[in-house]
């Protein structure tokens, strides 16, 4: 992991969610991307993902504003036109694949950035192909 790294909701989902079986797994491998002084991207659509799991629970929603608002180590991307309308195309073209919007949205803002890596425990991105998922690769 070199610079910047892609975050995915579900990674997140698994550090703040103890009762997530990869919750340990979680913890270590942010330890070390934080010694490799990686910095995360994502977006506003997986930030929403991610709130929208601890929305039941005051506390856990509150932290993770704390967590990605005004926060040095996170860059979170805007969406441009040009992404939402390749994302469309490549739902419509990858009719076989089951990933949603927002998985497709993240694969295009990846190609755009240049981004390679990815923190995510969901299978989806596996779909696209060309990202090393992490913690596959770790």
């Amino acid at each position: 992991m070199n610079g910047h790294v892609f975050l995915d909701a579900s990674f997140w989902i698994a550090y703040r969610n103890e009762r997530q079986n990869t919750h340990e797994q979680a913890k270590r491998i942010l330890a070390a991307v934080f010694r490799q002084q990686t910095r995360f991207v994502t977006t506003l659509p997986v930030m929403c993902e991610i709130h929208a799991h601890f929305s039941r629970s005051a506390e856990k929603k509150h932290l993770i504003v704390l967590d990605f608002d005004n926060n040095p180590l996170v860059q979170i991307e805007t969406i441009i036109h040009a992404d939402q309308h390749q994302a469309f195309e490549l739902l419509r073209r990858q009719t076989d694949k089951t990933y949603s919007l927002c998985d497709a949205l993240s694969c295009v803002v990846m190609r755009r950035l240049g981004l390679k890596e990815v923190l995510s425990f969901d299978k989806h991105f596996r779909q696209f192909g060309e990202f090393e998922i992490i913690p596959d690769h770790v």
